[in-house]
């Protein structure tokens, strides 16, 4: 897959991004044309996210965050919600010890209290293995949405101003942004949506800000080494502004 102090390679530069969010979706039409049940789209899905892996530590990326399992996916039916919730605890007990072998740290990002004990249980073990690895950071966003992030961040604040240890007037973008997931990493400067969608889908909502977007119609299972370079190589050639204009004022 990777060796463990593997360098930035000359993709990696030549990119530059560090931090790279994909949305994976188009599972379950991939396995309608298949003419098979939407968790065979699942399973498969499960691959392309293996191969995202290996990819992005193998050049140079600093972190990958993947949207798993949304807060609005519990809408779905209750068979497919479940073959998720046993296609993740799969995921956890085969890939951990391959990932804690190459130097990747993971972690799961959203409100996994509504996961059964077991999922949790994998969850804590999973990250307490691979928190002091300082490869790939693997962010799964699982039961994740990005307005929920926002508000938790604006509980937390709350709960300082009433114990009396901040003020109101205090609280600004850099003092929320600390309390957002992912905090401490680089910030995201490229989303990938697979499946042909154009919408974000509550994903990152405070972290995209001013990350560049990539859509593609390729069905997350078959994305591969050669979408994800060409995603990367379309954001190498965008002029990112943040806000600002161009040289000369355009």
């Amino acid at each position: 897959m990777l060796s463990a102090n593997q360098q930035l390679s000359e993709t990696a530069s030549a990119h530059g991004a560090r931090h790279v969010a994909i949305i994976m979706d188009g599972n379950g039409r991939w396995a309608k044309r298949q003419g098979k049940m939407r968790v065979f789209g699942h399973k498969a899905g499960a691959k392309s996210v293996r191969r995202a892996v290996s990819f992005a530590a193998n050049n140079g990326i600093e972190a990958l965050t993947l949207y798993a399992f949304s807060s609005e996916n519990w809408n779905r039916p209750a068979q497919e919600v479940s073959a998720l919730m046993e296609l993740f605890v799969w995921a956890l007990d085969s890939e951990v010890k391959s990932l804690h072998r190459h130097n990747v740290r993971l972690r799961i990002i959203g409100d996994t209290s509504r996961f059964n004990s077991r999922l949790q249980e994998r969850i804590n073990k999973a990250e307490a293995l691979t928190s002091q690895n300082t490869g790939l950071t693997l962010n799964i966003a699982a039961n994740y949405g990005g307005r929920w992030d926002i508000i938790q961040g604006v509980r937390h604040l709350a709960e300082q101003v009433q114990e009396g240890l901040l003020r109101p007037d205090q609280i600004d973008e850099e003092l929320l942004s600390q309390q957002i997931c992912m905090n401490e990493l680089a910030p995201v400067d490229l989303v990938i949506r697979t499946g042909g969608e154009h919408r974000i889908s509550n994903f990152l909502i405070w972290q995209i800000a001013y990350a560049e977007l990539y859509f593609t119609d390729v069905l997350w299972p078959d994305f591969d080494e050669q979408d994800f370079e060409g995603a990367l190589n379309a954001f190498a050639n965008r002029e990112r502004r943040f806000g600002g204009t161009a040289p000369g004022g355009e």
